[in-house]
């Protein structure tokens, strides 16, 4: 009988060991299918830049500033390693995009430009694609992370040599700032 209740032990603890190591791998690949989802979206947005900026670059002559940011940006973007890295490099392109964006509001032409208006809208939709495969790819490398820290898979996950998922964090703190939106009318004087 103390042998029978030690095989069922035994056996037990392989099936768990099984499960929980077949988890772990299920979870790794999600986490790598959530960094290749994000890849290709940045790879659509890195392959409109330079489209964008050819079609604005004969309106803008006197910003070369401003198109010179974004395309090196872009080049630093495509440079980018692991989660941490992109999210910095992506940052700083959307932030030099963002000022493009802002300055082709100005010109009348570039507003009435239908090649411009589909890249721009191209480019915001991929935007969003961007941020939801972030979404997603964070939420999955979380869930990844947590089953590698609760007991007892975080000693299985030592053993096999699971290692925690980056997450896309925001770095610069002035992203983090709460935009300040001011509806109010000023008095007339």
């Amino acid at each position: 009988m103390p042998g029978l209740i030690l095989l069922v032990v035994v056996v037990a603890l392989v099936i768990w060991a099984i499960a929980s190591y077949n988890r772990l791998v299920g979870l790794r690949n999600q986490v790598l299918n959530g960094w290749r989802q994000i890849d290709v979206q940045l790879k659509r947005r890195h392959d409109l830049i330079p489209n964008l900026v050819n079609a604005v670059r004969g309106s803008m002559d006197f910003e070369r500033d401003t198109l010179t940011a974004v395309m090196e940006a872009r080049a630093k973007a495509l440079t980018a390693t692991g989660p941490a890295d992109a999210a910095q490099k992506e940052n700083q392109l959307s932030q030099a995009l963002g000022k493009l964006f802002a300055l082709a509001e100005n010109y009348p032409t570039l507003k009435s430009n239908e090649n411009v208006k589909a890249l721009m809208e191209e480019l915001s939709t991929t935007e969003n694609k961007v941020g939801f495969a972030r979404q997603f790819y964070n939420d999955i490398a979380t869930k990844f992370n947590t089953v590698q820290q609760v007991f007892p898979t975080n000693i299985f996950a030592g053993i096999f040599g699971f290692k925690p998922a980056e997450l896309f964090e925001i770095t610069d703190a002035a992203e983090r700032a709460v935009p300040v939106v001011d509806l109010g009318r000023k008095a007339q004087s």
